[in-house]
């Protein structure tokens, strides 16, 4: 049968009707759904890869859902990784109302963000409200149906469930508008958590001096087995005296675990005879009442001074705040030009402060005074400004980068996505944008934040199963 004489097979006045016929019915049998169009963040030059992208707007756009149950694809899978999510979505939208609504915008957008602008582009997503689930377009039918009077008049949209990786979402729902599109793009995704300091103080030192004392000790034999610190005995002072202390430095090479060294915390005074050096090993007793010692065969000698002054202990006397990493702790050289002392600087990582001053070597020749010992100021003294959305942010150490999610000012918290490297404790994050810096304390999470991962828990569980501290986790050897 020949074709309807009654229709010219192609005039505008044909092509309109239909448009219009088909605008209506997605308008009417249709979903509103709302269009994120990607936008390109950074690009490898090399390779010509997108490294990372944005999504900051969205656009309303009815949409006539072509498959429901269960959106088809593979559906929900239990794997031993957790919950994976194959849901498929196919989507029918209206070419003139994409073209007018959506990409008469894109139009306007550098083409540095926007590289097609013409049409549908797979990368973009698609929020489907109906299962508040976001998709991912991944491939763009134009010619279906084919060429009807002419021309084509429809988009047809396959779409897989959106997997975040380095992509950035919107603000504070100021960007996307839709509370629950931002919720997912910001929260979900690989980020790094950085807790920041944003006060610090340079702190003071006061130093004692003191004759008959002991300038350091020597290791004679580091031992083995030390599993756990032994307890440093001193002989003491005779009368008038004061006693010295001393800590034990263990440490572990390929399993060993042994003394590396001798530091102390008062060198004494009043001392006449070298005292003897004890390393008194840790001892557990077990509910059967077995003892077990941690350690066996560490030995040291003290160095005695008797003609000289030299360093008697460090104390802290003010400041000391903002100290995420230990400082370097310079002592002045002495009167007499040579035995300049040297120590090392004990924080405590859970308030940032310095907890002690060790000394390895006390000197010989000090008088006293102020001034005699110092340490360096903390990274930066007081923390400066807000940092953006998505802007990069460098650690001044490690040179770590990552780009702004979210920034919790009252809490010091500063969440990144893109991260590239690992940002070190006394870093300082500065912002390129925002030109913002704070010291960076603790890195309190880096990983994929993911709803359905489960892989945290899976861990959780095979470690109550097997301990890997153990040298062997599998049985006795």
């Amino acid at each position: 049968m020949a074709l309807n004489p009654f229709f010219l097979q192609g005039s505008q006045g044909e092509q309109r009707l239909v448009q219009d016929l088909i605008n209506e019915q997605l308008q009417i049998f249709g979903v509103e759904v709302k269009y994120l169009p990607r936008k390109i963040v950074n690009t490898d030059n090399i390779f010509r890869e997108v490294e990372s992208s944005k999504f900051d707007d969205n656009f309303a756009i009815e949409a006539y859902v072509n498959t429901y149950e269960g959106y088809t694809g593979a559906g929900d899978i239990m794997t031993k990784f957790g919950m994976s999510l194959k849901d498929e979505l196919t989507v029918t939208i209206s070419k003139e109302r994409w073209e007018d609504f959506i990409g008469a915008f894109l139009q306007d957008m550098p083409d540095s963000e926007i590289n097609v602008d013409t049409r549908p582009r797979e990368g973009d997503l698609i929020y489907f409200p109906l299962g508040r689930r976001i998709f991912e377009i991944k491939f763009v039918e134009h010619e279906k149906p084919f060429y009807q009077l002419g021309k084509n008049y429809v988009y047809q949209l396959q779409c897989e469930l959106y997997e975040l990786e380095d992509d950035i979402g919107g603000w504070d729902q100021t960007s996307l508008g839709t509370e629950e599109i931002d919720n997912t793009l910001v929260d979900y995704g690989y980020i790094t958590s950085l807790k920041l300091i944003s006060v610090g103080s340079l702190a003071t030192l006061g130093v004692t001096t003191t004759t008959g004392y002991i300038r350091n000790i020597f290791l004679n034999n580091d031992g083995y087995e030390y599993t756990e610190v032994p307890y440093v005995a001193i002989g003491t002072a005779p009368n008038g005296g004061t006693d010295a202390t001393a800590v034990a430095i263990t440490t572990s090479v390929n399993n060993v675990y042994s003394v590396k060294e001798i530091l102390l915390t008062n060198t004494g005074a009043g001392y006449t005879v070298t005292p003897t050096v004890t390393i008194v090993s840790a001892a557990t007793t077990a509910t059967n009442g077995v003892t077990t010692y941690h350690g066996v065969g560490a030995a040291a000698t003290a160095n005695l001074v008797t003609d000289s002054t030299g360093i008697g202990n460090v104390t802290i006397t003010g400041g000391n705040t903002g100290y995420p990493t230990s400082p370097t702790l310079y002592f002045n050289t002495p009167t007499s030009g040579i035995g300049t002392a040297t120590g090392r600087v004990l924080i405590n990582t859970t308030t940032n402060t310095i907890s002690q001053i060790l000394i390895s070597d006390a000197g010989i020749g000090y008088t006293s005074g102020t001034g005699i010992a110092t340490v360096s100021p903390p990274p930066i003294l007081t923390g400066i400004g807000t940092y953006q959305f998505n802007e990069l942010v460098t650690g001044s150490e490690s040179g770590a980068r990552g780009r702004v999610k979210t920034w919790d000012a009252p809490n010091n918290t500063l969440k990144l996505g893109t991260t590239d490297g690992t940002f070190l404790a006394g870093d300082i994050a500065i912002g390129a944008t925002s030109g913002a810096k704070f010291t960076v304390d603790e890195i309190e999470s880096a990983e994929f934040a993911d709803k359905y991962d489960q892989s945290d828990t899976i861990e959780s569980q095979a470690d109550a199963i097997l301990d890997f501290t153990e040298s062997n986790p599998f049985g006795q050897v």
